[in-house]
C-alpha cells in the first residue's frame, strides 16, 4: 500500500483546524446570544419598574489570521452596557415627595442601613427618581431603602456654602411631622393720618393712640402702644406731634404703664403741593434720645423691643405714604408687619430648584434643605446597583454637585416619577432576532459535528 504524501496530511490537518474554529465560533455565538437574551429578559421584566435603565448586549467580532489561504473563525465577543443616559417618560403622582429629574443629573441618596448605623459615613448613591416618604424617624426614604440626601438650611432659610466635590455637606433629609415654627416680628409699616385740626390754636390737645400686635422670638403675641400727642400753639398752627412708642413686654412702671422704647417729634409740611407730608423727624428729647435715629432715605427708625431690634417704617420725608397730617380725622390707613405666631407643619414639597419647603398652617413656608443634582462625565460608566441606584466608578469620572437647573443639569419635578426606559415592542423584536440567531448557531454546531464525522470516516 502506498503511503500518502505529507501535503495530504497538511491539508487534512488544516481542514480539521478550520472546522474546529467553526465549532468554537458556533459555541461563542450561542453564549453571546444567551447573554443578549438575558438582557432582553431583564428589560422586559422591568418594563414597569420606575427609574429602570435599559441594558443592552453589543457584539464584537474576533478575527484570527489563519494563513496559507485558509480562514479560521474567531467567533464573537459580547459587552453588556447599562444605558443610564436614556430617560423614561415622567408620570404624575399624588405624593409631593415623589421626585424625578427632568434632564441631566441624578438625585443623591444613601442606604437606609448606613443611616440606621449612624456612624457618620453615608455612601453616596445616585438615582434619577424615587417615591420618597417619611419613615419612623422622619427620613425621606423609598420603599426599597434609599434615603434622600440634601444640604440643611440655616435657621433663616438660606443655604450655606458647601463642598461641591464631596459628600461632606450632605445629610439625610429628615422631616419632623410634629414640627412647630414661628417667626418674630422685625418690621412694622405704619400708614396713619393724623388730624391737622388738632395742632391749631384752641384745639383740645387730645392724644391719639394705636395698638399694634407683634410676635416675639417665641411666637407669643405682644403689643406696641403708639401714642400721638399734638403740640397746641397759642396762635396759628404748629403742625407738630410727639410720637411715643411703648412695648407691652418691657418692665411696667408703678402706674401700670410700660416703658417707652422710642419718642420722636414729628413736623408736617403745610406748604402748597406738599401739605400734610412729613417735613422733619427728630428725637423728642435731644438731650436724652429714646430709640434709634430716623433714616430719611428709607423712612425708617429702629427701636429695641424686649426680643431685640425692630424697624418701624413711618414713610420718607415728603412722601404721601406713611404718616400724614390731613383733614380732621385720625385714621390708621394701613398697618402691616412680618412675623407669625406658632404654627404646625401641614405639608412638604420640593421645588424645581431642589429646595425642600415646609408649609405651616399659619400660612408661611420655610426652606429646610436643598437637594443638589449630581453629575458625572460618563453616566454610562456608573455601576448599577439594586433599587435603580448607581455608584460612581473610575469609568464614570468624578462627580460634582450642581444646583438644580444650573450648569448642565436639569431640574427636579415633584409629584412625578420616571417610567422604565424599556420599549417592550422593541425588546420583543430583538427577542425574535436573538432566538433566530441562537437557532442558527446551534445549526452551525450540528453541521460541524456532521463534518467531523465525515472526516473520521475517511480512515475506513
Amino acid at each position: 500500500m502506498c503511503c500518502r504524501d505529507d501535503g495530504w496530511f497538511d491539508a487534512e490537518r488544516l481542514s480539521l483546524m478550520t472546522i474546529s474554529s467553526s465549532l468554537n465560533a458556533g459555541v461563542a455565538g450561542l453564549a453571546a446570544n444567551a447573554s443578549r437574551l438575558a438582557t432582553i429578559s431583564d428589560n422586559i421584566s422591568n418594563s414597569s419598574t420606575y427609574g429602570y435603565k435599559r441594558a443592552v448586549t453589543d457584539f464584537q467580532s474576533m478575527v484570527i489570521d489563519g494563513g496559507r489561504g485558509t480562514y479560521s473563525a474567531g467567533g464573537v465577543r459580547t459587552t453588556t452596557t447599562r444605558l443610564v443616559d436614556e430617560r423614561g417618560a415622567l408620570v404624575s403622582t399624588n405624593n409631593s415627595t415623589d421626585l424625578a429629574v427632568r434632564g441631566r443629573g441624578m438625585l443623591p441618596v444613601t442606604s437606609a442601613t448606613s443611616v440606621a448605623i449612624d456612624n457618620g459615613d453615608n455612601p453616596l448613591l445616585l438615582t434619577t427618581t424615587g417615591s420618597f416618604r417619611t419613615d419612623a424617624q422622619g427620613y425621606l426614604t423609598t420603599p426599597g431603602g434609599l434615603v434622600l440626601l440634601g444640604v440643611p438650611a440655616a435657621p433663616d432659610g438660606t443655604i450655606p456654602n458647601y463642598s461641591r466635590d464631596s459628600v461632606d455637606g450632605l445629610v439625610p433629609v429628615q422631616i419632623n411631622a410634629n414640627q412647630f415654627v414661628g417667626e418674630p416680628t422685625t418690621r412694622v409699616d405704619l400708614a396713619v393720618n393724623l388730624p391737622a385740626t388738632s395742632t391749631r390754636a384752641g384745639a383740645s390737645g387730645d392724644t391719639e393712640s394705636l395698638t399694634v400686635e407683634y410676635f416675639d422670638n417665641l411666637g407669643a403675641s405682644s403689643n406696641l402702644i403708639i401714642v400721638f400727642t399734638p403740640t397746641v400753639p397759642a396762635g396759628g398752627a404748629s403742625n407738630e406731634w410727639t410720637m411715643s412708642i411703648s412695648d407691652s413686654e418691657t418692665d411696667i412702671d408703678a402706674d401700670g404703664v410700660p416703658d417707652v422704647v422710642g419718642e420722636y417729634r414729628l413736623t408736617f409740611d403745610d406748604t402748597r403741593g406738599g401739605g400734610g407730608t412729613l417735613a422733619d423727624v427728630e428725637f423728642a428729647d435731644l438731650g436724652t434720645p429714646i430709640g434709634g435715629p430716623y433714616d430719611p432715605a428709607t423712612g425708617t427708625l429702629t427701636i429695641n423691643v424686649d426680643g431685640g431690634p425692630m424697624e418701624i417704617n413711618i414713610g420718607e420725608l415728603g412722601s404721601s405714604v406713611g404718616l400724614t397730617q390731613l383733614s380732621d380725622a385720625f385714621a390708621p390707613v394701613s398697618i402691616s408687619k412680618n412675623g407669625t405666631p406658632v404654627g404646625s407643619l401641614t405639608s412638604v414639597e420640593v421645588d424645581q430648584n431642589g429646595f425642600v419647603r415646609a408649609s405651616f398652617d399659619i400660612g408661611i413656608n420655610r426652606v429646610l434643605y436643598q437637594i443638589p443634582l449630581v453629575d458625572v462625565p460618563n453616566v454610562n460608566g456608573l455601576e448599577a446597583l439594586d433599587q435603580q441606584s448607581f455608584r460612581v466608578t473610575p469609568d464614570s469620572g468624578s462627580f460634582f454637585l450642581w444646583d438644580a437647573s444650573d450648569g448642565p443639569t436639569g431640574d427636579i419635578v415633584g409629584f412625578a416619577l420616571e417610567e422604565s426606559a424599556t420599549d417592550v415592542a422593541g425588546e420583543l423584536t430583538e427577542l425574535i432576532q436573538t432566538q433566530r440567531a441562537y437557532s442558527s448557531n446551534a445549526k452551525v454546531i450540528q453541521t460541524v459535528d456532521e463534518m467531523l464525522q465525515e472526516t473520521t470516516n475517511i480512515k475506513r
